[in-house]
């Protein structure tokens, strides 16, 4: 018999989807999968020879169990040109992704029943890993009119004795939603004063899509920052999300805790990766304007896609690399939940999409758009002619 702290805990559906994609796909069937959330373009050439060099000159063994000093110094430094914040060595913990980042900070800020407020559409992985932590996830719906940002007045009317944190994920992942400067200030204005963690997650805080649009972290409000927990990872802004490389920065004591449960579960990143993660925040930056050109072109064409399916609406994303399509129009009593329409998309239409029931907003569905044009523009019409079928 499984534990029962396990028994409610689903699997990850972007991952799951995208394995029975690939599945498919070793079967001989031609199926496009816009359901990863990672970038198709390849890692850096001198990340890579970084990782190389590291296993040419035998660095191979464990590191110290929060990363290598170098890592960490690395991280204070690239916290304090992209944020403007100034952090010490001993309040970074370098862990096996932004995931497990995550993961240490809920087991070691969350005693049971402690409430976490998570505004939907939320990241798949929020409420497991809260549950696991024998916290409460606190789902609060956002409007798709509002930009599905989380409003001060509805914060303050979820706030509890029992409320421990809140998550501000910024751009978000599923929607592509980037909160303003003056958005978060307002949001502020409801949280200083009160005993609440903040956990932003940062991870795409690099991709934004609109040319004007400056992106602005909650920490930088300075009656928050000691408060506020920063999550950033080298997966999506380096293409490294295989690398498994991310970290966690703030309070001191936290980042001691986190350490120590490190320490009796993963131990240190792979040490071969924390070379590769060195290099790629050390080193040039000069490709990731390409890359972000590419994201603007391929959403702008998909948007313009999407708007040539009968009866899809979708929300214009300011951030990260997927849209959010309203598809609430194609359900019916045969098809009844995104779920099933996910389904039926990737039985029909060959395509992999991920339902928006899994990120707490049922009658959407997520379309990432870190593939190439021509795949995008295949798989749309792919989409497009199966779905209107339903009508």
């Amino acid at each position: 018999m499984v534990s029962n702290r396990i028994k409610n805990i689903p699997p990850s559906p972007t991952l799951t989807i995208n394995a029975k994609a690939k599945a498919m796909q070793a079967a001989g069937i031609d199926v496009i999968s816009l359901a990863a959330g990672e970038p198709d373009f390849d890692t850096p050439e001198h990340i890579k020879e970084a990782a190389i060099k590291a296993i040419k000159d035998g660095f191979t063994k464990y590191t110290a169990v929060g990363g290598i000093p170098e890592l960490k110094e690395a991280v204070v430094n690239y916290i304090a040109k992209e944020y403007g914040l100034n952090y010490s060595p001993e309040e970074v913990l370098i862990s096996c992704g932004g995931k497990h980042a995550l993961y240490n900070l809920f087991q070691v800020i969350l005693n049971p029943g402690d409430e976490v407020i998570i505004p939907a559409p939320y990241w798949v992985s929020y409420p497991p890993m809260i549950l696991l932590a024998g916290g409460k996830p606190v789902i609060v719906e956002t409007e798709e009119k509002k930009g599905f940002k989380l409003t001060p007045e509805i914060l303050k009317s979820y706030l509890t004795p029992w409320t421990r944190a809140i998550i501000i994920n910024s751009p978000s992942n599923p929607t592509g939603s980037v909160y303003t400067k003056k958005e978060l200030e307002a949001l502020a204005e409801v949280l200083i004063g009160k005993d609440i963690w903040i956990v932003s997650d940062d991870v795409y805080h690099k991709i934004l899509l609109e040319d004007n649009l400056k992106w602005f972290s909650i920490a930088n409000i300075d009656e928050l920052k000691e408060k506020t927990f920063i999550i950033n990872a080298v997966s999506k802004t380096y293409s490294m999300t295989g690398w498994r490389i991310g970290f966690l920065v703030g309070n001191k004591e936290i980042i001691r805790a986190a350490t120590r449960l490190q320490g009796q579960s993963t131990s240190n990143p792979t040490s071969i990766a924390q070379k590769a993660a060195l290099a790629a925040l050390n080193g040039p930056q000069d490709f990731l304007k390409d890359w972000l050109n590419a994201f603007k072109e391929r959403k702008k064409r998909l948007l313009s896609l999407l708007k040539e399916i009968s009866k899809i609406s979708c929300f214009e994303p300011k951030g990260a690399f997927y849209a959010f399509p309203n598809i609430s129009a194609y359900l019916n009593k045969d098809i009844s939940d995104s779920v099933k329409l996910a389904e039926y998309l990737l039985e029909k239409a060959h395509v992999g999409v991920v339902p928006g029931l899994a990120f707490g907003k049922e009658g959407y569905i997520r379309i990432s758009f870190a593939t190439s044009l021509e795949l995008l523009e295949k798989a749309i019409e792919r989409i497009k002619n199966s779905i209107e079928k339903l009508l």
